[in-house]
Formats: C-alpha cells, sequence, structure tokens
C-alpha cells in the first residue's frame, strides 16, 4: 500500500509526552480494545477498501478495527507508546495499520489524499485546533467524508473522561466554523453512555459531527 509508513511530507519524532505516560501508567488499553461505538454506526458511509486517515488514533482501537473492515486505515499519533500498543493489536488482529509518530501540530498530509477522516475524542486547545482541523479537511478527497465524537462543554462536570479545560471541548457551533468548507450530514449534542475501558466510562455528553468535502 503507498505510504506505508508515513502518510505526508512530514513525518517528526516527537520526544516522550503526556500520552506516553497516560498510556504507560497501565499494562492495559486506556481506552479499551473495541472501536468507539458512533464509528461503528458511521462506517456504513465508507465505501469499500476506503483509505483512512485517524489523527490521534492513540493505542489503535479504531484504526485496528477500520482495517478488519477492509480499509486501509492510517493512524497519527504523537504517543510513540500508543503506537506501539496499535502495532500490537494489529499483529494480534492480523491486519495491517500504518502509523505515523507525529504531533498533529507539525504534521502535514498530502492534499486529498484520504476517502475519509475519523477523529474520535480529538480534544486540542484553541491555539493548535482551527490549524489542524484545516489541515483535515485538506487531506480529504472530493466526496471524502469526516466523522468525529467529542466531549461537549455540558462534560465538564461528568467523570466519564476527556479533559477538564472547557476550551478544549466542543459544541456544534465551533465545529461547523471550523469545517465550514464540508457540506454536513449529521449533527448532533446528546448524551450517550460510554464504556471504552478505564478511560471512559459511564454517562457522557457528547458533539457528533459528519461532513463531506
Amino acid at each position: 500500500m503507498p505510504g506505508a509508513g508515513r502518510i505526508g511530507p512530514m513525518s517528526t519524532h516527537p520526544p516522550p509526552s503526556f500520552w506516553d505516560q497516560n498510556y504507560g501508567a497501565s499494562t492495559g488499553f486506556k481506552y479499551g480494545e473495541r472501536p468507539n461505538a458512533f464509528l461503528v454506526e458511521q462506517a456504513v458511509r465508507f465505501t469499500p477498501g476506503s483509505r483512512i486517515l485517524l489523527p490521534g488514533d492513540g493505542e489503535g482501537r479504531n484504526g485496528v478495527w477500520l482495517a478488519e473492515q477492509g480499509h486501509a486505515a492510517f493512524s497519527v499519533d504523537g504517543s510513540a507508546v500508543g503506537l506501539a500498543r496499535a502495532q500490537d493489536l494489529a499483529r494480534r488482529r492480523g491486519v495491517t495499520l500504518h502509523t505515523t509518530h507525529a504531533e498533529l501540530a507539525d504534521w502535514s498530509s498530502e492534499p486529498a489524499g484520504f476517502d475519509a477522516v475519523v477523529a474520535i475524542y480529538l480534544h486540542l486547545p484553541p491555539a493548535l485546533r482551527t490549524a489542524v482541523h484545516r489541515k483535515l479537511v485538506q487531506a480529504l478527497r472530493p466526496g471524502g467524508l469526516l466523522v468525529l465524537e467529542a466531549f461537549h462543554p455540558s462534560q465538564l462536570p461528568l467523570a466519564s473522561g476527556g479533559p477538564k479545560d472547557v476550551a478544549m471541548l466542543y459544541t456544534l457551533e465551533l465545529l461547523r466554523a471550523d469545517f465550514a468548507g464540508l457540506r454536513e450530514l449529521l449533527a448532533e449534542e446528546t448524551d450517550t453512555v460510554l464504556d471504552e475501558g478505564p478511560g471512559h466510562q459511564g454517562p457522557a455528553r457528547v458533539t457528533r459531527w459528519v461532513g463531506q468535502r
């Protein structure tokens, strides 16, 4: 598969990160080995054999599941610990997961190189968020899909996961501004119950958005 091992002109190797420590603090998977439920629901939108980009894919549960469905999955993450676990999970499942170790602030993708982008709980500070989201739009081919689930600001008092900084939580208004160049297919702010490893457990308030280039 073209691009195996890297997915753009820039592939940096960042120093050990917060997420290295976070993932390394446990012998198990922080968010479990099963894919995100919203992604599973939305995956019917993907054409067979799609080339799919997963920024911030962490330990690879979503990328590996997409590879199991016959897609070419490309995960980008700043945590070497997370990516090592992702590759181990892919080996155990008997699939190929293409990984790039890079901070999203420094990384760039080949333009129009992907049929879909999947951003699941990719929470970024305001200083980086808009620029990274624009990179994700540029990575999509015409007709390509972006599938996103993230915590809503109302998640802040809940104990089921997510940043404890309201500036890193997403509303539909914020996402519509960042992804203004895409056609909105689905948009909701809703309650759910998470069961994604020890890191995401219990009642949650989330924002879900699907767009098409």
